[in-house]
């Protein structure tokens, strides 16, 4: 969620998560997935600093608390038996083709 301020001064909060586009034009001009506009103060510039910023903090919060809990290690030891599953390392022509299925 970002903090934003609408053209008439009110303070907003906003699910980045439903940013579409943010235009200039010349005010910024936000479209939410589901075709929804909003015009707000800040530039295009800020609201991306905004969203990058939010998003940052979350990895972060979540890195953290894998971190902490030994989550971390058993997600990259998950992820890496997924990704060798996905090859058949043999020496068939099709080796390093993806198998769906698996």
């Amino acid at each position: 969620m970002i903090e934003l301020t609408r053209l008439n001064g009110n303070p907003m909060v906003l699910n980045s998560d439903l940013l579409k586009i943010a235009e200039a034009s010349p005010d910024t001009m936000l479209t939410l997935i589901n075709g929804e506009k909003l015009i707000v103060r800040e530039t295009c510039a800020e609201v991306m600093e905004r969203v990058l910023g939010y998003r940052a903090r979350l990895l972060a919060a979540v890195a953290e608390q894998l971190k902490s809990s030994g989550g971390w290690e058993r997600t990259a030891a998950i992820l890496s038996l997924d990704l060798a599953n996905q090859y058949d390392l043999s020496t068939h022509p099709e080796a390093n083709t993806p198998h769906r299925g698996r």
